[in-house]
């Protein structure tokens, strides 16, 4: 019955949650990309297509690897993973190309979700503070009192700012996380003082800096910045699906997570120049050469073969055990949160 109560929570979530995505799809269907039309049709939602954390789906249609193999991938947006999260919970979607933390989360509300194939050991994230507030936050530890931008409330960027603060002796009661998405949203908001600082990523990073409208914090863009930002790596970007639609349709994921491991291997050697050359025009903004400086920036975070990296797991879960209740009062089975099956046999 607890179980049947949680399921439908997440059902009433799920249909409250599509209207949102009704009114979003006219959006996402204009930077949706389709593939060939041809093959096994799959929907992915990528929480912010543009973002280069997430390079690796748009990246994978435009080389072909897709059509190769045999898949008409219709990749679609969404401004921030847990709105992609809602997505797929809903059942909009096959699969979600967001932050592997989801699955955890997910899984304390009795849904079992998996990443299949992991693009990242890294966050890939950036704690930035406006050019004003620099001399007043030098630290995590001064986020008391602070508006803090997020791209939504429940967003990876949410679960890490949480984190820091914790981990720094700041109350997640202390501070005031303000919901501004990304991009062009989150740059105002940052040059007009609705916000002190926040969590992003690249391109928005590369911009902020080169309008000297911020200044960096912390940086997770690395392994290293990973591992003395959060203790450990971080695995992050990922295309993970509910378990039961993985176990259905395994020749299908297979093929998606061959696409994804050749992009990963493809990247690991080829320049940032190169990568933003396979990328759509207008993902640059009219400034290639900074397009391409945030490639390079994040490019540190990104597995070359798939593979979950060895304690990630163990390191997401001790940064969700520091703030969400949920988590803390749950025996998660980290093994049911993703699986190595398909980039095994990838490789």
């Amino acid at each position: 019955m607890r179980k049947s109560a949680r399921y439908s929570t997440l059902a009433a979530a799920g249909l409250l949650a599509v209207s949102s995505l009704t009114a979003c799809a006219n959006d996402a269907a204009s930077t949706a990309s389709t593939g060939s039309g041809k093959g096994t049709k799959v929907k992915i939602m990528v929480g912010g297509l543009d973002k280069v954390i997430y390079l690796p789906a748009m990246l994978t249609q435009r080389l072909g690897y897709f059509d190769a193999e045999g898949l008409n991938v219709e990749l679609l947006t969404e401004p921030a993973g847990v709105q992609a999260e809602t997505a797929l919970v809903a059942g909009q979607v096959q699969g979600t190309v967001g932050f592997y933390d989801h699955t955890l989360d997910l899984q304390t509300k009795g849904k079992a979700v998996e990443s299949v194939v992991q693009f990242s050991r890294a966050p890939g994230e950036v704690e930035i503070v406006s050019t004003k507030a620099a001399g007043d936050i030098t630290s995590p530890k001064d986020f008391k009192g602070k508006k803090l931008g997020i791209t939504s409330l429940g967003s990876s960027t949410d679960f890490l700012t949480k984190y820091l603060a914790v981990k720094n002796g700041v109350k997640v009661s202390d501070f005031s996380p303000v919901a501004v998405g990304a991009g062009a949203t989150f740059i105002s908001a940052l040059q007009q003082g609705s916000i002190d600082g926040g969590m992003t990523t690249d391109p928005t990073v590369a911009t902020i800096l080169d309008k000297k409208a911020g200044k960096v914090l912390l940086d997770m863009r690395t392994p290293e910045g990973s591992q003395k930002a959060l203790g450990g790596p971080y695995p992050s970007s990922s295309l993970y699906m509910q378990t039961d639609w993985v176990n259905g349709h395994k020749d299908t994921v297979q093929k998606l997570v061959n696409a994804f491991v050749k992009t990963l291997k493809w990247m690991s050697t080829h320049s940032a120049a190169e990568i933003a050359a396979k990328m759509p025009a207008d993902y640059s903004q009219g400034d290639k050469a900074l397009y391409t400086q945030s490639i390079k920036s994040t490019l540190p975070m990104f597995t070359d073969d798939g593979v979950m990296p060895a304690n990630g797991p163990e390191t997401v879960e001790k940064v969700l055990k520091a703030f969400n209740t949920n988590i803390q009062n749950a025996d998660v089975d980290l093994s049911k949160t993703y699986t190595t099956e398909f980039v095994e046999a990838a490789k």
